[in-house]
């Protein structure tokens, strides 16, 4: 029966040996930072859509998108929230952070065609420059493999199944979505006022 060789092991095994010092340090406190701020806005996002505040439905009515359209965003939202703060699943949070651009490039365009000022569009797009970053920063059992020898395996996909993984996350996405409800009345007078502001709405 052959046995597994140094070289049979999964890089993960070796850039999570070297992330621990160094540049491998710096980089895993970059990339949760930008996470974070990424995953809150998703959370407040979904939140903010799935009530929806009189910002999003005033805003969506300025670009020309349907009310209902708030609802399908709040539950993309929530749900790439979660692929992105979840342990392992790398080739769902792939997409989650597709989505991510999809949304935030989306809002961008959609600013730029209706001719609103840099104001209106720099906010998606500096959310959309942080998904970018927290993709490109991911550890390597966040990623997907170049080479796979089963779904047991790191980064191919399975389940994390251990539930002392499951606790920070768990921790994390409770958290973001506490302050979100909690700050929900404050936004909304807010970004009422950015509404009113902008001439999308009269006091």
């Amino acid at each position: 029966m052959p046995t597994r060789t140094t070289h049979d092991f999964p890089r993960a095994t070796v850039e999570r040996s070297t992330a621990r010092s160094g540049p491998g340090r710096f980089r895993s406190i970059a990339f949760w930072a930008v996470t974070l701020v990424v995953a809150y806005e998703l959370a407040s996002g979904s939140v903010w859509n799935l009530v929806p505040i009189t910002w999003v439905e005033v805003q969506l009515h300025h670009l020309g998108y349907p009310h209902y359209f708030a609802h399908i965003l709040g539950a993309a939202q929530l749900g790439a929230a979660i692929a992105i703060v979840a342990p392992g699943l790398p080739i769902l949070k792939e997409w989650a952070y597709v989505g991510c651009c999809f949304l935030w490039v989306g809002a961008v365009v959609s600013h730029l065609i209706v001719g609103d000022d840099v104001q209106t569009w720099s906010v998606p797009l500096g959310f959309g420059a942080l998904a970018i970053a927290s993709w490109a920063l991911r550890p390597a059992d966040r990623r997907v493999p170049r080479t796979g020898r089963g779904a047991d395996e790191p980064g191919t996909g399975a389940w994390e199944i251990r539930p002392r993984a499951w606790v920070v996350p768990l921790v994390v996405l409770v958290v973001l979505y506490a302050v979100s409800i909690l700050t929900l009345p404050i936004f909304d007078d807010m970004t009422y006022q950015w509404a009113v502001d902008y001439g999308w709405i009269t006091e």
